[in-house]
């Protein structure tokens, strides 16, 4: 009778996922929101299932998106039914939400190096190359209309630019890849997680994340990277500036998120309303100067303990 519940169970979320992959597949405006929840099917299988059914729910689940989507069905299965298994199975041991983000952006980001290197391989398609392809053909346009507008004199100025772009993308796609893996995930969490807990699936709550605190040795990786990237002058192209540049772009990343988090503390403590906490977080990522003076901060309550002498204050 057991066998027969749980053999029910996966069969309705496997037709659940069916449904959403088709719809992502076929309908990519929509697609492009839903392809969030693709993963929920396999989270609420996993976290009530064995190891053995998770696995036996997978290999289904390979063979339906194959048929429904063929190959384009069977990437989106894998790359999404990974990440849904993983967290499925660490809510059930109980795991907290910060490791489930970081287990989860480590398989994100395999998945999607793996991904690209089979699309190249096998189906000769290179995304990079093609949004390069495809900034060239607007910096083009772009160079057309200043000639016939009479503005010769600044097209050097755009072309110096452009080439900066270009290098600065190329040599940051680590760092983005990193980003985008961890964007996704969290999003992927703020989505689901709610749907699951009305199955009666346990979620452990995030912390405050004014009392969040980065390990100290961050800002020493920080310094460090600074000192090389300022002192050694690596030649662009080089392991080494490329190393560089995307260590000093994620700390600083970091960096952010701790003046974010102290700043939440501040606010906190002499009752300040949360809405302006996120309205200065929302400018910190649009305008550059809030953005420095927001982890000017954070390397202060890294590095002097200022959060410490502020509550000794109180």
């Amino acid at each position: 009778m057991r066998n027969a519940g749980k053999l029910t169970e996966g069969a309705i979320l496997l037709a659940a996922f069916t449904a959403i992959l088709l719809i992502t597949i076929y309908i990519p405006l929509v697609g492009s929101i839903l392809n969030f929840v693709l993963p929920l099917p396999f989270m609420m299988f996993a976290a009530k299932n064995n190891l053995k059914n998770i696995i036996a729910f997978f290999i289904a689940a390979v063979f339906i998106s194959f048929i429904a989507g063929s190959f384009m069905g069977l990437g989106f299965m894998l790359l999404y039914g990974m990440i849904g298994s993983s967290i499925g199975y660490l809510l059930q041991k109980n795991k907290s939400r910060t490791t489930i983000l970081i287990s989860s952006s480590l398989i994100l980001m395999a998945g999607l190096v793996i991904t690209y290197a089979v699309s190249v391989a096998f189906f000769k398609f290179d995304i990079i190359h093609e949004l390069t392809e495809a900034y060239k053909q607007s910096f083009k346009m772009s160079e057309d209309l200043l000639r016939s507008m009479g503005q010769e004199s600044q097209l050097a100025q755009i072309h110096k630019q452009y080439t900066t772009m270009i290098k600065t993308l190329q040599a940051l796609a680590p760092s983005l890849l990193i980003m985008v893996s961890i964007i996704s995930i969290f999003i992927i969490q703020w989505i689901c997680f709610p749907i699951i807990k009305r199955f009666g699936i346990k979620v452990q709550p995030w912390g405050s994340f004014r009392n969040l605190t980065l390990p100290r040795s961050l800002l020493w990786y920080y310094i460090i990277a600074m000192a090389i990237h300022l002192l050694a002058h690596p030649a662009e192209g080089t392991f080494l500036y490329t190393a560089v540049i995307n260590a000093i772009y994620i700390l600083e990343m970091f960096m952010v998120i701790q003046g974010l988090s102290f700043l939440f503390f501040i606010f906190y403590q002499r009752s300040v309303t949360k809405g302006l906490g996120v309205f200065i977080t929302i400018l910190a990522f649009m305008f550059p100067t809030i953005h420095y003076i927001i982890m000017l901060l954070g390397i202060t309550d890294l590095g002097f303990d200022f959060r410490k002498r502020f509550e000794k204050k109180q």
